[in-house]
């Protein structure tokens, strides 16, 4: 044993003098920037190391693996000058597969996949390159020593700027997709009364709803009418928008929903024979509540063609026009809204839905002084209009006058001190004042007046995360999900809280179960976005969040 022990430290020593002779050739030959011929060198010292072994990396001693490593770094190189950027990530990728925390050869990766045009690999290997540093430097981080972190914050934005589109765009075909193969979810029932409550004709409507009975009654007179003469049609399709606008003041807006649906396709398959039977504004009513369905669930063509009928056969209801408009507002038609606009305005210059939101429009173009001036007007008309005095406080906030927005809010409350919109409005002003627990207080309060608005819940866990915990600590994180996770379950549409939320689970995270649950939660917010505004920072942070989990995989810290 003690001769073959001998003659295999002597095949080693005589191995390791051959392989350093080559590594002297292969760098003279870089020196002189023969490159190709550097990186043959390297080679034939690879060759030798994976020759006098068995070939396998877990059979290689710790020297010469070091020699390995170094031996593919150094070709690496040479294939990375020539211009040959597949055979030199290759390289860097068998170094990684070795050694995953090689810095140099991440840091070549990283470059050679910028050069590729593949930024979403890219920004993996700059997740492992911080992932890394943060795990090299935890002492330091967590003492508050400056640091200089491995890649800049504008490497990440410019690598996130070339991923977000095609991202982005993805999420719009997807959309479209399922729009044309299924029914999106009705939002929350908040935000189903704000847009009702925000039109002047809204009593008007749930008064007629009362009257006409009860959801019970309504259905037992539907039971009368279920043959299939013109007259029996008639009848079931105006009780249909009846029970359907029943449904609506009882807020049972899915069954109200089904109810307009109903009544149209009544009518669409019965044709003329059978609107002509219907008494009065019966089928404008049912074509403008059928309108306002499909526009909650986001089907804005089938929404445009329901108001646009409706319109045709009531061509003086100025509160269609609006209607019309708000539906080319949010498929981004603003030019098309404004004319809208103009024209429901025309018709009445005293049209207060139409001023409330055209400067709802004007916010969305950043022209605060014309909203200003529509809600100013609107407020002349009506002092007691709750929400356009809201609206105006956020514009004043906008501008940055601080005392006319608390003043227009001081207005609101007098008006109603238990309205959960101004308690969350004052503590939005609060807020941008850095006055923290003043604002959490009347977020607290908006969520007692109204448990069902989301707003609330976000601003109050926002409100946290800018408190300093006892003695100048951290922040309550766990408050702040707890609320978070609350706004969701009461709207699982309201798209921000899933980006603050993911944020801080993903800050919380202790290992990568933990991380791919925050993808998943990304993946349940962007289900739930209509429109590329809405998913875009849910986007954003799910890219960045994959690409950490992806980091931390390939550093193997699972």
């Amino acid at each position: 044993t003690p001769l073959t022990s001998n003659a295999r430290s002597a095949e080693t020593k005589s191995l390791h003098s051959k392989i350093e002779e080559i590594d002297r050739r292969g760098k003279a030959l870089f020196k002189g920037k023969k490159y190709p011929e550097a990186a043959e060198a390297f080679t034939e010292a690879i060759d030798l190391i994976e020759a006098g072994e068995s070939g396998s990396k877990e059979d290689l001693s710790a020297g010469l693996t070091r020699q390995l490593i170094t031996l593919i770094n150094n070709r690496s190189a040479m294939y990375e000058k020539s211009g040959d950027n597949t055979l030199a990530l290759s390289d860097c990728d068998a170094i990684l597969d070795r050694q995953p925390t090689h810095q140099k050869a991440r840091n070549r990766r990283l470059r050679i996949l910028e050069a590729m045009d593949r930024p979403a690999e890219a920004l993996v290997e700059v997740c492992a390159l911080q992932l890394q540093f943060m795990q090299e430097n935890r002492d330091k981080i967590r003492m508050g020593i400056p640091l200089t972190p491995p890649v800049s914050q504008n490497k990440i934005e410019e690598l996130m700027g070339k991923i977000l589109p095609g991202e982005i765009e993805r999420f719009v075909a997807k959309v479209k997709e399922e729009s044309a193969n299924k029914d999106r979810p009705l939002p929350s029932e908040h935000t189903i009364l704000q847009l009702m409550q925000s039109f002047a004709g809204y009593s008007a409507w749930m008064a007629q709803a009362a009257k006409s009975g009860s959801v019970a009654s309504l259905t037992k007179d539907l039971g009368k009418f279920q043959g299939n003469t013109v007259d029996a049609k008639a009848e079931r399709a105006t009780l249909l928008l009846k029970r359907g606008r029943r449904y609506a003041y009882d807020r049972k807006f899915e069954e109200a929903s089904a109810d307009f649906e109903a009544g149209m396709k009544i009518l669409e398959e019965g044709g003329d024979d059978v609107v002509n039977c219907l008494d009065g504004d019966t089928h404008a009513r049912l074509l403008e509540w059928g309108g306002m369905a499909r526009h909650l669930r986001y089907d804005l063509d089938g929404a445009l063609a329901c108001y646009e009928k409706a319109s045709d056969l009531d061509p003086t209801n100025p509160e269609l026009l609006v209607k019309r408009a708000g539906v080319k507002m949010d498929g981004g038609k603003h030019e098309d809204a404004e004319k809208l606009f103009e024209e429901a305005l025309g018709m009445d210059p005293d049209a207060v839905d139409a001023l409330l939101h055209r400067a709802n429009l004007n916010m969305l173009r950043a022209r605060p002084e014309q909203a200003k001036a529509d809600l100013n007007r609107l407020l002349g008309l009506r002092p007691d209009h709750l929400l356009a005095r809201l609206r105006l406080a956020t514009v004043l906030m906008s501008t940055d006058d601080i005392d006319g927005a608390k003043q227009q809010l001081d207005m609101a409350e007098s008006a109603d001190s238990n309205n959960s919109e101004v308690h969350s409005y004052r503590g939005e002003l609060y807020f941008a004042g850095s006055a923290f627990a003043e604002a959490r207080a009347e977020f607290d309060k908006a969520i007692t007046c109204d448990p069902n608005n989301p707003t609330p819940y976000v601003n109050a866990a926002l409100s946290v995360m800018n408190t300093p915990g006892p003695n100048g600590g951290v922040p309550d994180v766990a408050d702040a999900i707890k609320l978070l996770e609350k706004a969701i379950k009461k709207d699982p549409l309201f798209y921000a809280a899933y980006v603050h939320l993911g944020q801080l689970k993903l800050s919380l995270a202790t290992d990568l179960k933990a991380a791919r649950e925050v993808v998943e939660l990304y993946d349940r917010g962007l289900s739930f976005c209509r429109t590329e505004d809405e998913a875009k920072d849910i986007i954003s942070m799910r890219v960045l969040s994959q690409a950490q989990l992806d980091a931390a995989a390939a550093l193997k810290m699972e």
